[in-house]
């Protein structure tokens, strides 16, 4: 893929404003993002074709003065410079106005880098008509499978996205992409009616449409059991939990909690235990949009820092967290290249990218075959958690109860897993070789400023609280 059109044209505009608003202020960068983003789905009752929710064209100016950072957001760049320099000026001393505690600017880092990265991409090999009649194709291939199905989904969605990034000593510009495909059926029997779904993720289209085929199988398999299923009877057992729930526990327990704009306002537990074992030895976490290619990915981040790998635990011991500039500014640390927006009309945040747990030496099958009586945990649904007490809760769509060290026919569904994070993480005693990074969801901070996240990781045996 190329580099947006648009911004290109702009570059010349970014440093000229760049080099304007650096007569006033100790720093200044401008941010251009320009997502093209798409959705080609088909159902038994509707085909569409529309824009993404991520689509979004607009610059982000931020500056620092007097200890503080400010920022301005807005459409364009070009037009007349003095003017525009004359209302970022006039908006940023309204904003003096507020209460703001300053933080050590003169240690922010601008070092000298000009450097353009770039993801390969088929996005333009695929025209809406063929990815439209690819959805219908496989959608009437599943229909055919069984006269259980209500409806059958299939939906492609694409994520184009550019970014240029203009201080005084660096000009980054970067352009990936990313590809979620997904199947998800309506099923009626034994007189329940379900809904299930299942997808792969890829930077490319052609992988995406090779792929999903292979979920159909599974999709229709566990919705016919999940009409079987009965509700949880609450307790603590042993659990093997899936790729998926892997990673929703390391979202949730390590996620929000470990984002040091937290640290900054005390509202993160984690703070108070960093160089201490939150987790079992076996464990070892990452987060980065540097750590793995999944939805979280990129080559900078929104604050125009590179991608970073950062090892979050290592051998059960918390590390450090994630950081944005202003957290890490105020913190006395190296930011993390965790800086994120949801738009370029939001401000940046400590942000996770790709949350996971590392691979161990063990085999899935030994894990189930070392438990007496337990559940096979699978499927994240949602989850949450308490930065500030360190619980959380994380929903499974549904777990297989094992007996005698061997999966059973018997399923339960919903199963909410619950409690405080270093009991969970402490109890951890196996962790599968392998290893999937599942690249598909959002996240919010809080209710809102959602950004793209992956998380996932290796199968994990551990003791836990099920409901």
């Amino acid at each position: 893929m190329s580099f947006s059109e648009f911004l290109q044209s702009r570059r010349a505009d970014a440093r000229a404003l760049v080099t304007e608003l650096k007569k006033t202020y100790d720093y200044v960068s401008v941010l251009g993002v320009d997502v093209k983003a798409r959705t080609v789905s088909a159902n038994n009752r509707l085909t569409n074709i529309a824009s993404g929710m991520d689509t979004e064209c607009g610059f982000v100016v931020k500056v620092a003065g007097d200890g503080v950072f400010y920022e301005y957001s807005l459409d364009d760049i070009r037009g007349d410079l003095g003017v525009l320099v004359d209302e970022i000026h006039r908006s940023f001393r309204f904003s003096k106005a507020l209460q703001l505690k300053p933080i050590g600017i003169h240690d922010l880092s601008d070092e000298p880098l000009v450097k353009s990265f770039c993801r390969e991409s088929d996005l333009d090999r695929y025209s809406e008509e063929q990815l439209l009649d690819y959805c219908k194709e496989l959608r009437d291939r599943i229909n055919a499978k069984s006269e259980n199905l209500l409806n059958t989904s299939v939906g492609i969605y694409t994520m184009e996205t550019s970014k240029l990034f203009v201080s005084e000593n660096r000009e980054l510009d970067q352009s990936y992409a990313w590809v979620n495909g997904m199947v998800s059926v309506i099923w009626r029997e034994n007189d329940q009616t379900v809904q299930f779904g299942s997808g792969e993720n890829e930077p490319t289209i052609a992988a995406v449409l090779e792929k999903l085929p292979g979920v159909v199988e599974e999709v229709l398999h566990t919705a016919h059991m999940l009409t079987t299923a009965k509700p949880m009877v609450p307790g603590e057992y042993d659990i093997v939990t899936d790729t998926h729930m892997t990673g929703l526990i390391c979202h949730e327990a390590f996620g929000h909690g470990v984002e040091m704009d937290m640290f900054v306002k005390d509202r993160a537990l984690a703070k108070e235990y960093v160089g201490k074992y939150v987790a079992s030895p076996i464990v070892n976490m990452k987060d980065g949009a540097a750590s793995c290619v999944s939805a979280g990915s990129y080559f900078f981040d929104d604050e125009g820092v590179l991608a970073g790998d950062t090892q979050i635990i290592k051998d059960g011991i918390l590390v450090t967290g994630i950081s944005d500039l202003s957290s890490a500014l105020e913190l006395g640390t190296a930011p993390t290249g965790n800086g994120r927006r949801e738009s370029s009309r939001r401000k940046a945040y400590a942000r996770m990218t790709n949350t996971f747990i590392e691979p161990g030496k063990d085999r899935l099958e030994d894990m189930i075959a070392s438990i007496d009586h337990g559940y096979y945990v699978c499927e994240c649904d949602n989850g949450m958690e308490d930065p500030k007490n360190w619980a959380i809760q994380c929903v499974a769509k549904y777990a297989i109860e094992i007996k005698d060290g061997k999966l059973t026919d018997n399923w339960f569904s919903p199963v909410i897993i619950s409690g405080y994070v270093p009991d969970l993480l402490k109890s951890i005693s196996m962790v599968s070789s392998d290893c999937k990074i599942v690249g598909a969801g959002m996240c919010g901070k809080g209710y809102k400023e959602w950004v793209r996240v992956s998380d996932g990781g290796p199968c994990v045996k551990a003791r836990a609280k099920l409901g």
